[in-house]
């Protein structure tokens, strides 16, 4: 008797060939992104305020220090006023170079080295974050990927330059050193405030010591108290440039990067006009915090 098929199961003509089944398709592993090859002796250096960021960090971080009440808001705009006028009052001077220098030792005279780190990352968390430049981190990022190394400059405290280099990605960062000694800042600098030929000064300092070739190196700044850092590497690049240095940079043919819109750089005006000159106002928020502590 014939035995019965169930009229799901195929069946196959007599003699004909049974289709081989098909191989197996093994996905394929995703490529892991390739490692740049590290360029040892080409690097980038870029300002922070203005350049890297909308504004002037340490203004952020005085904003932050009044919202934890180191600060009154009296203060904080005493902290605005004299950053203003450092700005706009012939910032260049040596009276106000030494002025800047004693209201960078006012401002961090017995603080700990500990508590400024934590109180660096929490503010660039909460007020500055969302302040960086997008283009200005996307040339980093361009240097990076080509195994270049890149460094913040800026006049700031070097412990919160150092906090927005590591919160971006990038290698590090030069700034104002301040002398510590217990933990504990002494209320004396370490060399020269980090503004002008210092940043110059800075970078040939660091080169020979990471055995960098100028020529092949690129920084980038808004300000034309920034030329001696600008014409101490091989490229020069104005971003977000001011009257100044936009006249300077097309006179010299360098490039111009500007990410600012007009609602942007109105928005940007104010808190870059009082924080610029960076240390020179802090004189007032320093004294007023050094009275708090010793009321506590």
């Amino acid at each position: 008797m014939a035995s019965r098929r169930s009229p799901a199961q195929p069946t196959a003509a007599v003699g004909a060939a049974v289709p081989p089944m098909p191989p197996l398709v093994m996905p394929m592993p995703l490529a892991e992104p390739p490692v740049p090859v590290a360029d040892r002796t080409g690097a980038a250096f870029f300002d922070v305020d203005n350049t890297m960021m909308q504004g002037a960090s340490l203004y952020y971080f005085a904003r932050g220090l009044a919202s934890r009440r180191y600060f009154t808001t009296i203060d904080l705009a005493k902290f605005a006023i004299r950053q203003a006028r450092f700005r706009l009052l012939a910032a260049e001077h040596s009276g106000d170079i030494a002025q800047a220098r004693e209201a960078a030792l006012a401002f961090i005279n017995g603080w700990k080295v500990d508590d400024v780190q934590r109180l660096s990352e929490e503010i660039f968390d909460e007020l500055m974050a969302d302040r960086i430049w997008s283009g200005t981190r996307a040339l980093a990022d361009q240097h990076l990927a080509a195994g270049q190394r890149v460094w913040l400059v800026t006049a700031a405290p070097v412990e919160l330059g150092r906090v927005i280099a590591a919160r971006l990605g990038l290698t590090g960062a030069l700034g104002t050193v301040a002398e510590i000694r217990d933990g504990a800042y002494t209320g004396r600098l370490v060399g020269e405030m980090m503004h002008g030929p210092a940043k110059a000064h800075a970078i040939e300092a660091l080169s020979a010591a990471e055995g960098l070739d100028l020529s092949r190196c690129t920084a980038y700044s808004d300000s034309i108290n920034d030329v001696p850092m600008l014409t101490s590497v091989g490229r020069a690049v104005a971003v977000n440039p001011d009257s100044a240095l936009r006249r300077m940079a097309r006179t010299q043919g360098w490039d111009i990067r500007d990410f600012r819109s007009a609602r942007k750089a109105a928005k940007v005006a104010v808190p870059m006009a009082l924080g610029a000159g960076v240390l020179a106002g802090a004189v007032a928020g320093g004294l007023a915090l050094n009275r708090r502590r010793k009321k506590t």
